[in-house]
């Protein structure tokens, strides 16, 4: 009779915990965006006869279910732990951690794809560039270059042989050097702005630009940052801080952005505060195309950064030798259309671009 009632009180504890979940999901309202895996969630889907026949309503319902599901961050740590720490497996979904850095493992080198990136750069080389621009194109690696692991992983040097293999009429400028584990978020794939001196420094050298190694800058730290990869990993990480650079200059920049054809400041500390990106500081995140106005710059001296999110905070250390820079994404604006919205003269043009971009083939 014991056991009789023991097993009646653990089904009824059961159904119990099921019916208060029910209800927990019931009551809890929807989030739109997800923090830490800095994505939009599912919401509800509006039901039709045609979806209901053709089953889409099921894998709507499923998907929104699972985006919002009560304690959802907690039960991805949970996975996440029991993945790296019970199962011991090396990466969980392509992310690793390693001495409290994040890693995601990005492989193999696609060389049809670093061909056809490289193909894009030269296409835009013969349609729009002269003799009289001084070109140059350089490489960001990804930060699992400098790990010394037998974690899988793209090799630079790999990237940077048929870049030049492709692009011979350029002139290369080695960044690789300039940079260490050190200089990437634990957290994030992105470079510090605080830590680019000596990157900054060997793109002057080698472009024939003033050094401005001499230079001064504050450096504002604006918080915790918890960069792409923590959230897409679902373990508990000491968060990176987010600093920027700044001084008088800076501050005085005008920024112009095509897409919503206003002023902006080159941090975005409001953008910042409500987007699922902090990176997104740095003027203001993903964007076509941005123009840099430096009212004390040199004049006529105007640069061309074709380049992905890392030249957003690499742009503001280079803009004491311009009087004007404008910041190329070909990631959202096609190259056959550049010459509606840029005038190609006498600039000096710089493509820097890091290894996973190339490897993805996303350049238009």
């Amino acid at each position: 009779m014991k056991e009789k009632t023991k097993n009646k009180v653990v089904v009824f504890t059961f159904i119990l915990i099921l019916f208060a979940i029910l209800i927990a999901n019931i009551a809890k309202k929807d989030e739109e965006i997800s923090m830490t895996e800095r994505r939009k969630l599912t919401q509800f889907p509006k039901i039709t006869f045609e979806k209901i026949v053709n089953g889409k309503t099921s894998e709507e319902l499923d998907n929104y279910t699972v985006d919002q599901f009560i304690f959802r961050d907690t039960f991805r740590s949970i996975k996440s732990f029991w993945s790296n720490y019970i199962y011991r497996q090396k990466d969980n979904n392509g992310l690793f951690l390693k001495d409290g850095k994040i890693y995601k493992i990005e492989y193999p080198l696609k060389e049809a794809n670093i061909k056809k990136s490289a193909e894009k750069i030269k296409n835009i080389y013969d349609k729009y560039l002269n003799q009289d621009m001084k070109i140059y194109y350089s490489l960001i690696p990804d930060k699992n270059n400098y790990l010394e692991s037998d974690h899988l992983k793209i090799n630079a040097q790999d990237v940077q042989d048929i870049l030049q293999n492709t692009l011979p009429q350029m002139k290369y400028i080695d960044i690789t050097k300039d940079l260490k584990l050190e200089d990437y978020y634990n957290t994030d794939l992105h470079w510090k702005q605080e830590n680019l001196k000596e990157v900054v420094s060997t793109l002057e050298k080698e472009m024939k630009l003033k050094d401005t190694s001499n230079i001064n800058y504050d450096i504002e730290d604006l918080g915790d940052f918890y960069g792409a990869y923590y959230g897409q990993l679902g373990m508990q990480v000491i968060p990176d801080r987010i600093k920027i650079l700044t001084n008088k200059t800076i501050q005085n920049l005008i920024v112009y952005n095509f897409e919503t054809s206003k002023n902006e400041k080159v941090y975005n500390i409001e953008k910042m505060k409500k987007s699922s990106d902090k990176y997104d500081v740095f003027l203001s995140g993903a964007t076509a195309l941005i123009q840099i106005n430096n009212p004390n710059g040199p004049e006529g001296k105007e640069l061309l950064l074709f380049r992905d999110s890392f030249g957003s905070s690499l742009a503001p250390l280079l803009i004491e030798n311009y009087q004007k820079i404008t910041l190329i994404d070909l990631r959202y604006i096609s190259s056959s259309i550049l010459n509606q919205y840029v005038k190609f003269e006498k600039q000096d043009v710089l493509f820097l671009y890091n290894t996973l971009i190339l490897n993805q083939n996303v350049l238009k």
